[in-house]
């Protein structure tokens, strides 16, 4: 008894080893697997535990053919913030920002059409909860600035949404306020701070963070996935610096996630970056609170592009990190799905691998309707002679509904404010969102709108041509030349109906 207790004792002091499944080699099979099943271009990924790296890889091909490794630069979207909220905590260490003092005191140039905004404080742009919001501010959809300062100053006309400090709202331009404001209390512009305070001193060589979509290098730009086949396409139009703009690889991501508990900021500033607020439990300055299928507590923050996604977590219990950057955009949501299967691999389980790319099924529907929809339209226009000699007058109204696509068509982005609560969109960014369903909607739309005008054209021509016919019996013979000969008249056969 005493021996085993003993023993028992022993194997708990022994340094514990990482699950059998955390390994390069599994870590690379299911990632392969992953990216055959689903047709997932290229990723990099990135895995440590704390001091160490255990994986740091890349995986296909990047939007212009490129290898991608280890050292690809590509864009961790949304995982930006949690770049910027620690900026912001450095500044806070050295006691030139308080996080509850109000934002204006430290950036005068905040201002908006809505007196409340006075009141936001440094932590309610980082936890989310001053008051912005889509829905009273379209961020995506008005014109983009070029630099955090025209990212502010274009807040002037704004409002909010709800009283500063009371309501969650997920909204980009927090953290482009957050991260000018680290500009003008620094002295320092953002992507020079960034450079000089973070990535130097961690080792992060290859990252660096940049404004809009134009400065994305060919590794960081992505794809669209459809009928299970990627589309290489350029990023739609945004401003991303602060809330979206880091560029990284998987070897500097490493370094990045082992920072995290390697002293990069103290506890206390640790802790605070890792509490939620009253508004949501789940959210905190940069970074989202969850658990895994085994109960373990984790710390992540995902990010997504249209073209592009990302994610990172920690698991601070055990110590372990993982970094996911993804080259397919939002719709398919590939770095959060390789997450679920690398935090499976480190508790022991087997990662899921889907079947079949994701929407197939719903692509190929789309591609069928798309065929029939023009099949339709081809059927409509020839027949629109025939058409227009049936109906007269009101009966016409009945192309009404061929119409309906169109307007479809060019409400999609008001359309899916509605759906999506609020949340806002411009409209070719719904097509990167939905691109089989789109690419029907505008063929419908083109298709709807020709028959139309074919089956107007064909009711005008024939009211011209019956006044003319009506003419010609009267004696007035219009159309016709002196000594011509009738079947020359450019009416002669328009009205009469072979049926």
């Amino acid at each position: 008894m005493i021996r085993n207790t003993l023993a028992a004792i022993c194997l708990a002091l022994l340094p514990s080893a990482p699950p059998a499944g955390v390994t390069p080699a599994s870590v690379d099979a299911f990632v392969e697997q992953y990216r055959e099943a689903t047709g997932l271009p290229g990723v990099a990924v990135a895995i440590t535990k704390g001091t160490k790296v255990i994986h740091a890889a890349g995986y296909g091909r990047t939007s212009t053919g490129e290898r991608v490794t280890a050292d690809t630069p590509m864009a961790v979207a949304s995982v930006s913030k949690s770049f910027t909220s620690l900026a912001v905590m450095q500044l806070v260490e050295k006691g030139q920002v308080d996080l509850d003092q109000p934002v204006y005191g430290y950036l005068p140039e905040f201002t908006m059409a809505d007196p409340r905004a006075a009141k936001i404080t440094v932590r309610e742009l980082l936890n989310q909860t001053s008051g912005m919001a889509d829905s009273a501010f379209h961020e995506k959809s008005l014109p983009q600035p070029t630099t955090l300062q025209g990212s502010v100053a274009r807040l002037k006309t704004a409002k909010l949404a709800t009283e500063p400090g009371t309501v969650f709202s997920y909204h980009n331009t927090n953290y482009q306020v957050a991260a000018r404001l680290v500009e003008v209390v620094s002295g320092e512009p953002f992507a020079a701070y960034l450079r000089a305070h973070v990535f130097t001193p961690l080792g992060m060589r290859s990252s660096t963070t940049v404004d809009t979509e134009r400065d994305l290098p060919a590794s960081a730009r992505g794809h669209l996935v459809v009928l299970g086949q990627a589309i290489a396409l350029p990023e739609p139009p945004g401003f991303g610096n602060g809330s979206g703009g880091v560029l990284s690889t998987a070897g500097d991501m490493a370094r990045w996630l082992i920072a995290q508990s390697n002293g990069i900021l103290t506890p206390a500033s640790t802790q605070q970056l890792r509490t939620p607020s009253q508004a949501n439990r789940e959210y905190a300055l940069g970074w989202t609170l969850g658990r895994t299928p085994h109960g373990t507590p984790f710390i992540e923050h995902g990010g997504d592009l249209f073209t592009s996604t990302a994610d990172q977590l920690l698991m601070p219990g055990s110590g372990y990190g993982v970094a996911v950057m993804a080259n397919t955009g939002m719709t398919y949501a590939d770095a959060g799905a390789l997450m679920e299967g690398l935090v499976a691999l480190i508790e022991g389980d087997t990662p899921k691998v889907p079947s079949a790319p994701q929407y197939l099924p719903t692509d190929i529907l789309f591609l069928l309707l798309t065929l029939v929809t023009i099949g339709l339209a081809v059927r409509g226009a020839a027949g629109s002679r025939r058409w227009a000699a049936r109906r007269t007058g009101w009966q016409r109204l009945r192309l009404v509904p061929y119409l309906v696509p169109l307007a479809l068509c060019l409400s999609a982005a008001p359309i899916f404010r509605v759906l999506a609560r609020g949340s806002d969109i411009m409209w070719i960014q719904v097509v990167y969102l939905y691109p089989a369903f789109m690419i029907w909607l505008v063929v419908a739309a083109i298709a709807g709108t020709a028959v139309v005008v074919a089956r107007l054209c064909w009711a005008g021509l024939l009211q011209v041509c019956g006044s003319s016919f009506t003419a010609g019996h009267n004696g007035l013979h219009l159309g016709r030349r002196p000594g011509g000969d009738p079947s020359e008249h450019p009416c002669m056969g328009v009205n009469r109906d072979p049926e």
